[in-house]
């Protein structure tokens, strides 16, 4: 179950999986339990399905060293030696 905030609520949640036919190319969506079977042939042409990346997929990668996060640093400044970083890291750790 998922507390879903515009609800105000718990609800039972099921993935949705994005297939494409082989054939035709045409691309369905299926709500699956994850005991369910995956669908094997295509509404439209009948031939087989593949299941595709959904498009749905967010990646949100944070830190220094990432593009987001590198503009927020101006160009006159020099940028940090993260090999420094990462000893100092270490060596906080093993304290």
């Amino acid at each position: 179950m998922s507390f879903i905030p515009s609800l105000g609520t718990e609800v039972w949640t099921m993935p949705v999986y994005e297939y494409k036919c082989t054939t035709c190319g045409a691309r369905e969506e299926h709500i699956l339990r994850f005991s369910d079977p995956p669908p094997t042939t295509c509404e439209v042409c009948g031939g087989s399905l593949k299941r595709a990346w959904s498009g749905r997929v967010h990646v949100s990668l944070e830190g220094w060293g990432f593009s987001k996060t590198d503009s927020l640093v101006s160009d006159d400044r020099p940028r940090k030696d993260f090999k420094k970083l990462k000893e100092r890291a270490e060596q906080i750790r093993d304290e």
